[in-house]
């Protein structure tokens, strides 16, 4: 054998070694099974499931900026500059099915930054078990006959107090008809001062043609009740209008859900979708104490998810104070 064939051979050997040895060094594991996202329409769209776990979860939200000049709407005094609104609000909503019904939780985490300010805020955390509710939210007299119109100002007449601390059972039957019984803690200015709650009690009537519904709530601090009544009426699938009441039985108490002032007041307002794209909306209001608010707006989908609304706004006090004009302009992203 010659050094040539000495050198090759060897060389052979350490290759096929260290081969050997690389092989034996790596171990390649199995590929784990994926489990994709599976969708959940149990509950309407936008639902999934949590992987591994039989809980849909909806993930949404808005990004809002608001641009609005003209008057102060609350005071009637002019700033002499833009007021500047940037909103971000993320909401999470999980549910599943239980021997007791639907189990369901809500959040909503909202971030606001406005004319230099940041604000950090929770306006809904609650869970819900069939039809109870526990949480934090709008106050029941608020939402269970809802706002007052399509306009981005629907309170410059007042209809309820803010969020609150609560605990309600809402019934729905099958043929339309809904009630509630709520307790609740108040809001900031409102809070209860014993182990008495304020209490809210509803009822409901809804067909295709619209609704009836009504609420009453007892202030349990100042001892005094307030109550709405709303009709809703869909005259087609383009046009539709509400009017709702409201009364105090003592305007001369701070009573948390009467915000208005005065023994009573009024809302009414109407809703004309012209195009796939842009749609009408109007509301006026008026309140015992000489307060009338006007309010209309276009709210204009630009591409399916963004809205752009303009909107202009008009007050009389009838206090002494003139006469209030103001605008918004509202871009707003929906996900």
């Amino acid at each position: 054998m010659n050094i040539k064939s000495l050198l090759l051979g060897s060389a052979a050997a350490l290759v096929a070694a260290t081969g050997a040895r690389a092989a034996d060094a790596i171990v390649v594991a199995e590929p784990e099974p994926v489990e994709y996202v599976r969708v959940c329409d149990a509950y309407g769209a936008g639902f999934f499931y949590i992987p591994g776990t039989e809980t849909c979860l909806k993930i949404s939200g808005i990004l809002r900026y608001d641009a609005r000049a003209g008057d102060d709407l609350g005071t009637g005094k002019d700033p002499d500059t833009w007021r500047k609104l940037a909103r971000a609000e993320a909401r999470f909503d999980a549910r599943s099915e239980t021997e007791l019904g639907t189990l369901r939780s809500f959040i909503t985490a909202r971030f606001n930054y406005k004319d230099g300010v940041d604000e950090a805020v929770l306006p809904h955390g609650y869970i819900e078990l069939g039809g109870f509710r526990i949480g934090v939210t709008d106050s029941r007299f608020d939402a269970w006959t809802g706002g007052a119109g399509s306009v981005i100002e629907d309170g410059l007449v007042a209809y309820a107090g803010d969020k609150t601390n609560q605990a309600s059972y809402t019934f729905t039957g099958g043929n339309g008809f809904s009630a509630i019984i709520d307790l609740e803690q108040g809001d900031d200015d409102h809070l209860i001062d014993d182990y008495l709650p304020h209490i809210v009690a509803g009822a409901k009537f809804e067909q295709g043609w619209g609704a009836v519904s009504a609420v009453g709530g007892y202030d349990s601090v100042v001892e005094e009740f307030a109550g709405k009544v709303r009709l809703d009426v869909n005259f087609s699938e383009t046009v539709s209008a509400f009017v709702m009441g409201g009364y105090d039985t003592d305007s001369d108490k701070d009573n948390y859900f009467a915000a208005w002032d005065g023994d009573w007041a009024v809302w009414g307002g109407a809703s004309f979708k012209v195009s796939d794209q842009a749609t009408i909306n109007g509301a006026v209001s008026y309140e015992d104490a000489g307060k009338l608010a006007a309010v209309a707006n276009v709210a204009y989908k630009l591409v399916p998810g963004f809205t752009i609304t303009p909107e202009i706004e008009y007050v009389n006090f009838d206090n002494g104070n003139d006469d209030a004009f103001g605008g918004i302009v509202r871009f707003e992203r929906n996900f």
